[in-house]
């Protein structure tokens, strides 16, 4: 087909060692209408023959145009989203997690968003949990002032109240849609955050650039909520933590910023009172022990912030060369899409 040899999209799968959800995830892909894309599969150092199967069973189907990226070892998703970003062909870069499915028209109803629009650099889909069609996981982003972000409309039922084509903060990675151009402009993953949090960083700065995010409802994808670590991973709650720090370090203004541990204290004292009536992320971390483990993890993930916050100051330095937004518009943007404390609270991650 003419279109493999120049694609207008290019779908970059990040895996590692999930087999049976990647199965899934490509054939939700191979069922995409009205797009033209390829696919590149970068896979980190699977050893459940992940990368066997997809040579097997995918990569002959010129619906797919498949390529794969083997790593030997596991570089994270920061790192694997850039291999994909540099060998893609596409002018459009779109982000599909593992353990997503894709409905039929995906790519288009993104593509659609952003070849409409200049400015619009990314494009969000209605991302709902798989055990349950009828729940969102999350319909593009908010954020708390401490840096600490979540999905909007997280945990609730859809019921059609966010069925319109509005801006929102900035897509979740799980399932996204950037320009190629935003990214030449503003450059790919930032490769210290590993993993959470990531398309939080990237997004933010793509703001601050200038570019504006559309939240497209027709976009529908189905996603297994936690399958890469798992939701009372103590490792994953470490990062969450680090890379809210990180996050809030690099590219939040100061007025913002001196007021962090203030805001950082109110959340875990919300969190704390959620989590006697069984609410909130440190529900997954059941019992005392569960507790001990998780406020491990919340100070592991802070001393590894401390730790790295020369290095991210350096970069927001370096962040004037593409900046649009001056750092009160910026407050604005973060206060206008700022998640409330009680929801907060009560979700998880």
């Amino acid at each position: 087909m003419e279109w493999l040899a120049n694609p207008d999209i290019s779908v970059i799968v990040v895996n590692w060692n999930r087999r049976e959800l990647l199965r899934a995830c490509l054939e939700s892909l191979a069922r995409q209408t009205g797009a033209g894309f390829e696919t590149i599969l970068v896979d980190n150092g699977s050893t459940d023959g992940s990368v066997e199967t997809a040579e097997r069973e995918f990569a002959g189907r010129p619906e797919l145009g498949l390529r794969i990226v083997a790593n030997r070892e596991n570089r994270g998703f920061c790192a694997a989203n850039n291999q994909g970003i540099a060998c893609a062909r596409g002018r459009f870069i779109a982000l599909l997690n593992n353990d997503a499915e894709a409905g039929p028209g995906w790519l288009a109803a993104l593509q659609g968003a952003l070849a409409g629009s200049p400015d619009v650099g990314m494009a969000a889909s209605k991302i709902l949990v798989w055990e349950a069609p009828s729940q969102i996981d999350k319909v593009g982003h908010l954020i708390y002032p401490d840096g600490q972000n979540r999905g909007r409309g997280s945990g609730e039922q859809d019921l059609g109240q966010y069925d319109a084509v509005e801006e929102v903060l900035w897509p979740d990675g799980c399932a996204a849609m950037y320009k190629r151009a935003m990214l030449d402009q503003i450059g790919g993953f930032d490769e210290d955050f590993f993993a959470y949090g990531d398309d939080a960083e990237l997004g933010l700065r793509g703001r601050i650039a200038g570019w504006r995010c559309l939240y497209v409802p027709s976009a529908v994808v189905r996603h297994h909520r936690g399958a890469t670590l798992g939701l009372g991973s103590a490792r994953r709650l470490e990062l969450i933590e680090r890379n809210r720090v990180l996050l809030a370090a690099k590219l939040f203004p100061w007025s913002l910023l001196w007021l962090n541990g203030a805001y950082y204290a109110a959340r875990l004292s919300a969190g704390a009172w959620a989590a006697v009536r069984g609410q909130g992320e440190i529900r997954s971390y059941p019992g005392i022990r569960g507790k001990l483990r998780a406020a491990m993890a919340l100070l592991k993930g802070d001393l590894g912030a401390l730790r790295m916050l020369p290095r991210m100051l350096r970069k927001r330095a370096a962040l004037r060369e593409i900046r649009k937004l001056t750092p009160r518009q910026v407050r604005e943007l973060i206060l206008d899409n700022r998640i409330s404390l009680r929801a907060l609270s009560r979700q998880a991650a």
